[in-house]
């Protein structure tokens, strides 16, 4: 599928006088979703980031006026530090320094809990449903670094490089990011190679950046959707086509795929990527309402792989509609996840399975794969 680029912070109108640079003792409560956790100054929310649950920090403003509604902080003395607390492999991370990640402070096993319970309780919240989630490693990084097959700099002046501040422009020079692999992507799948597009900037086709992620979430949507021979498979933010290849397979020469992608370079390598499969270009929410042949107003089986933003009501209704026995929703923001399972759930389906998987790790980021079903109960 193809992905948004990174929204710069909004800037907000100043309410009363900064508080950047003040400095206040607290105690740290609940991890929040986006690599930060939550305190309390007063009553004043303040969103920290290096810091852990149940630890006692010193936290310094990076954001906000005396009149908003919340701040954000960084962690910069721990005065009772978690036992989930480890000194951060990299140089570069910590507060004032590279913003690309934000578990760097935190032990392996403790990001992934860290990391469920964010899906918990977007799912709870939003959702109403009560789900236990575990996020599991996935084979293809070294203790949670060198797993990056593409990676980007600022360049520097004189050749040196950098990386952004956390919400800022400013540039910390670094000699290399430890999330970096050794070696670029290998679009090599279950013994299919794919095409795949790899110019800079907007030309280049989406391509999970984890070694591991393509096999484990190909593994993981077959193995929810179960497709049989004969069935019809709507492949939605279709990408290059890595579902859509293994769908073709599973529903054989009598079932039928049909792949929908937005960016249409990427919807063309898909119809070369996956032989058979009808290759649809063009807005998701349009295909469906208006750009697909007649015999798909059913299907039985339905990938949804959106951006980040979530797939949304307009998609989720035009799901619905073609009545699929099954939906697997691949989703890499808890959030966006939680709100269109909530719109599936007006429509009668019901969360009947969920796997998180850890592609990103030492980042708050987490894959999620849901199933979504016409019957039974709510998973939980």
């Amino acid at each position: 599928m193809s992905r948004p680029r990174a929204r710069r912070p909004r800037v907000r109108a100043a309410r009363g006088d900064s508080m950047v640079g003040r400095r206040f003792e607290v105690e740290v409560g609940p991890v929040a979703h986006g690599g930060h956790c939550v305190a309390r100054v007063e009553e004043r929310v303040v969103f920290v980031r290096h810091a852990l649950p149940g630890e006692r920090v010193v936290l310094e403003i990076t954001e906000g006026t005396e009149g908003d509604r919340f701040w954000r902080g960084d962690a910069v003395e721990v005065l009772t530090p978690s036992p989930d607390r480890v000194p951060a492999p990299c140089p570069y991370a910590g507060p004032g320094r590279c913003g690309g990640c934000d578990l760097q402070h935190v032990a392996l096993p403790a990001q992934r809990e860290l990391k469920a319970r964010v899906v918990r309780e977007q799912l709870l919240r939003v959702a109403r449903i009560e789900v236990d989630v575990v996020v599991e490693a996935v084979p293809g990084d070294e203790e949670g670094l060198h797993w990056r097959t593409r990676q980007r700099y600022v360049a520097l002046p004189g050749g040196a490089r950098g990386m952004r501040k956390h919400r800022s422009h400013d540039v910390v020079a670094v000699d290399a990011c430890l999330l970096e692999a050794p070696d670029g992507p290998s679009y090599d799948v279950r013994g299919h190679a794919f095409e795949v597009t790899t110019a800079p900037g907007e030309g280049a086709s989406f391509w999970q950046v984890h070694p591991g992620a393509p096999e484990v979430l190909v593994d993981a949507v077959l193995d929810a959707l179960g497709p049989r021979p004969g069935e019809s498979a709507l492949d939605l933010y279709a990408g290059v086509g890595l579902f859509s290849r293994f769908l073709a397979e599973a529903v054989g020469p009598t079932g039928s795929v049909a792949a929908v992608e937005g960016d249409r370079t990427a919807s063309a390598l898909s119809e070369r990527n996956c032989p058979g499969v009808l290759a649809c270009g063009g807005d998701v929410g349009a295909v469906l309402a208006d750009g697909l042949p007649d015999a798909w107003a059913r299907a039985d089986l339905v990938v949804l792989d959106p951006p980040r933003t979530g797939a949304k009501r307009a998609v989720v209704e035009q799901v619905v509609a073609r009545e699929p026995r099954a939906v697997a929703y691949v989703a890499c923001d808890p959030s966006a996840l939680a709100r269109d399972v909530a719109i599936f759930a007006e429509h009668g389906y019901r969360l009947a399975s969920l796997r998180a998987f850890d592609l990103f790790p030492m980042t708050h980021h987490v894959e999620c794969v849901a199933l979504l079903t016409r019957t039974g109960p709510d998973l939980g």
